[in-house]
């Protein structure tokens, strides 16, 4: 349970999503916004803490109207959207906010080409263009890309426990089969394992078909008490125990150990912090920026044994209608790249009862993830 205040879910939203959608970060984080207080039945007014991954919560507030801001946070090197939902869970239970929007925004990185020739003014084109510290090792080498380090967990994982590209290939069969109902998703069409197999590496045993999306987009959620929730428009989704957790600096490329990564601290803080153990979660919604991360936190949350994710999918325990439907909108391999907030969204409307034709029956307990590495952060979240 949450110390001090109970906190709960109220509000959720997204911008338009699209490849080079043309919008800037601030019309993706208004947009958001918008969508997030309409959910709630909220105003700008009301909001009084703003937390953000992606953008800076001070301009964030001036350009929405929100004052005066009683709390605000950000951040860029943390778990993605993780972050920013456990700094408002936070924020609220302690009473430094009564009302709390978390923000997500993320564009579309360029091309490695791109970065590559330097024909950008993304960001990301200074920071991978850079060789100093312990990026200077690396660099060199060719190794600028998430794509790397997560081939290395993924050729890790399969050397460990004798998994195949198979078992990954099936997991991400069903978290298509999930977004063929789910009209928010950029992918709906089925895949077959042939189509899996075909699709070409970006670093072997990593297939591009293991990947998240990259799209623009701006994800909102708004977190109050419970007490307050009462009053609001939507059924209240409570958080019932959340962590972030660091294992080590920003480094991914050597991991001490690349199988037990931050995910296992993150579960065991999360466990020892509730009454609920992983048989009372109805569906899991785990962050898929790469397929070894779904396997990692089905590990080490506890839902199957060291080595069995593989297993565990191939039994259709995973899939809508399974002992644990996970990744239920599609997963950002087919909704795109939402940075983990799309986890948190689908697991509130999970629990509202909201999804439609893949609504996971019964649904009171959901868990959401986000990141991996050296850092990682998740919830539980209970119907209210």
């Amino acid at each position: 349970m949450t110390a001090g205040h109970r906190v709960a879910i109220v509000g959720c939203g997204y911008s338009n999503v699209g490849r080079n959608s043309g919008l800037s970060a601030d019309e993706h984080m208004i947009q958001a916004t918008k969508a997030a207080l309409a959910d709630a039945g909220l105003t700008v007014r009301d909001i009084d803490g703003m937390t953000s991954v992606g953008t800076e919560p001070l301009n964030d507030a001036w350009l929405l109207g929100v004052e005066p801001l009683n709390w605000w946070s950000s951040g860029m090197m943390a778990p993605a959207f993780s972050y920013a939902a456990v700094q408002a869970i936070a924020a609220v239970a302690s009473g430094f906010s009564h009302t709390a929007l978390a923000l997500r925004v993320i564009k579309q990185q360029p091309s490695g080409k791109a970065l590559a020739q330097g024909r950008t003014d993304h960001p990301m084109t200074a920071m991978m263009s850079m060789a100093a510290g312990d990026r200077q090792w690396l660099t060199p080498f060719g190794t600028g890309s998430p794509t790397q380090w997560a081939g290395l967990l993924t050729q890790r994982y399969m050397a460990q426990y004798g998994a195949t590209e198979e078992d990954f290939g099936r997991h991400v069969i069903t978290q298509r089969y999930h977004a063929s109902m789910n009209d928010d998703a950029i992918f709906r069409d089925p895949m077959t394992m042939d189509e899996y197999l075909a699709s070409r590496y970006v670093s072997k045993p990593l297939r591009i078909l293991d990947c998240d999306y990259p799209v623009d987009s701006g994800s909102a959620v708004i977190f109050t008490t419970e007490e307050r929730a009462r009053d609001l428009d939507q059924p209240a989704v409570l958080v019932d125990s959340y962590a972030l957790s660091a294992i080590r600096d920003l480094n991914f490329e050597i991991l001490s150990d690349m199988v037990h990564t931050a995910p296992v601290q993150t579960a065991k803080s999360l466990w020892e912090r509730t009454d609920l153990t992983p048989a009372d979660v109805d569906t899991a919604q785990l962050y898929d920026g790469f397929s070894i991360i779904v396997f990692q936190w089905l590990e080490a949350l506890g839902f199957c044994g060291e080595g069995e994710s593989g297993a565990f999918v191939a039994e259709g325990n995973t899939r809508l209608g399974g002992s644990l439907p996970v990744n239920t909108d599609g997963g950002a391999c087919n909704v795109g790249r939402r940075h983990g907030a799309n986890f948190c969204i689908e697991a509130t409307r999970q629990l509202r009862g909201q999804c439609g034709e893949r609504q996971v029956d019964g649904a009171e307990v959901a868990v959401f993830t986000n990141a991996v590495g050296p850092f990682s952060a998740g919830a539980l979240l209970t119907r209210g």
